[in-house]
């Protein structure tokens, strides 16, 4: 049976084609709603270019009939701009502020009122990312449902970069006389991803165990080329913590996502694999540190001083980590020393956009609150001889219409772990102190 689906304005904000993900269903955008994107169209960012989008695509829609009749689009659904269902009478019983989300569940409620009276009535539902809206669609009597078009995958079934089999002792043996193990001889059922982590361990319950990692083809598990010595004074401390610094230093790998909880090494570690890479062996021109200024985009001249001064807010997590690392005394000491050295950079990420980067070491932080567009964006600034490291943790995000399993860092990682070219592994363990680790797990 068919369904009505009603738009909230975040949906269309947050994927600009929204109205072609509903199959045969018909979908209705209260006129409320272009209101809203009218307002957000001269914004300068992400929310910006999506709400132009949204009026080019709509104008277009245009043109093959009247939007407040309905038009019929190519999957056999349609799509229309509501304008006589707009009454708020039978809203003011429960909610009688005449608020914007008010006006899109009135028109919801209205069509599902109306369905009702009709001897096949199609279900109504209200599709929102803001969860109040949700709610108070429950209130009324309303179907409410997320918008998950976007969804990469479910958070269950999200790519960790590491796996542990539980094998026969012979298998571990094996591995441990040829330096190298086929996958077919595992009998998997299922491939592996190139570079995925592999722990094999004794089924019989012994100590036995082996560190693996899966060739770039996916057809043998090799041995780890790095040892266990320090970088930059920087060691693993767990054996997530080696498998990162494993993808960081190895130059035939040229993207990197790590995630994890705040508090695991991912930026201590790839600062310390970058200052290695850049001052001891030479293999690239330049550390380029960047963080999204949240929301990406947004002017930040309302801060004083300088563009370095204003930026210095953002990036400091980045500087604690660099007076780290180069072990300075006094405050402003690290300025001193990048300074000196001439080849690191901290930028945010609104002034990389539209630049080729080449030859460099590329380190972007907070990934996680940046949206699929935006991580393209980035991503494909990446010259030649370029090494790019993304990071963050999914479950800390700013962004207002991002989650868990549909920002951009997420997306990178489902879409690229098939690829030779990249690598990944989430940090399990919290190595900045017990305390930050009982946070991490407790709060």
């Amino acid at each position: 049976m068919k369904k009505i689906y009603v738009l909230d304005t975040n949906v269309l904000l947050h994927d600009p084609n929204a109205v072609f993900a509903f199959d045969d269903n018909d979908v209705v955008i209260p006129a409320v709603v272009l209101e809203e994107i009218d307002t957000k169209k001269r914004n300068a960012d992400e929310l910006g270019r999506n709400a132009r989008y949204v009026s080019r695509l709509l104008d277009s829609l245009r043109s093959q009939g009247r939007l407040f009749e309905g038009v019929e689009l190519e999957q056999g659904g349609s799509v229309k701009v509501e304008l006589n269902h707009r009454s708020f009478v039978k809203m003011q019983e429960v909610f009688g502020e005449i608020t914007n989300d008010n006006r899109i569940l009135a028109v919801a409620l209205n069509y599902h009122v109306e369905e009702q009276e009709k001897p096949e009535p199609k279900p109504v539902v209200i599709v929102s990312k803001d969860t109040l809206v949700r709610i108070k669609a429950d209130v009324l009597g309303l179907t409410a449902e997320d918008y998950m078009s976007d969804r990469i995958v479910s958070q269950s079934d999200m790519y960790a970069g590491c796996i542990t089999l539980r094998v026969h002792p012979g298998v571990i043996d094996e591995f441990y006389n040829a330096r190298f193990l086929p996958v077919s001889s595992l009998n998997l059922g299922y491939p592996l991803h190139p570079h995925e982590f592999v722990i094999l361990k004794d089924e019989m319950g012994t100590s036995k165990s082996a560190l693996l990692k899966t060739s770039a083809d996916s057809k043998r598990l090799e041995p780890l080329f790095l040892s266990n010595d320090q970088i930059w004074g920087i060691g693993a401390r767990n054996v997530q913590q080696r498998m990162a610094l494993e993808l960081l230093l190895n130059d035939d790998i040229p993207l990197i996502t790590l995630t994890g909880k705040a508090g695991t090494g991912k930026t201590l570690l790839t600062l310390a694999a970058g200052l290695m890479k850049i001052e001891d062996e030479r293999k690239y021109k330049k550390l380029l540190i960047a963080r999204p200024v949240v929301p990406m985009g947004k002017d930040i001249g309302y801060l004083p001083g300088e563009k370095e001064e204003k930026l210095r807010p953002w990036m400091q997590p980045i500087y604690d980590n660099l007076e780290f690392l180069f072990d300075t005394k006094r405050p402003g000491d690290i300025d001193k020393v990048l300074a000196g050295l001439g080849s690191i950079q901290v930028e945010a990420l609104t002034y990389i956009r539209g630049r080729s980067i080449p030859g460099q070491f590329i380190i972007i932080d907070e990934a996680q609150n940046l949206t699929k567009h935006e991580v393209k964006t980035i991503v494909s600034r990446v010259g030649e001889g370029s090494k790019i490291v993304l990071m963050g943790d999914p479950e800390q995000i700013d962004h207002p219409y991002l989650d868990a399993t549909s920002n951009g860092l997420t997306y990178l990682v489902e879409r690229f772990k098939q690829e030779p070219l990249s690598g990944h592994i989430t940090l399990e363990r919290g190595e900045r102190s017990p305390l930050a680790q009982s946070a991490a797990d407790l709060l």
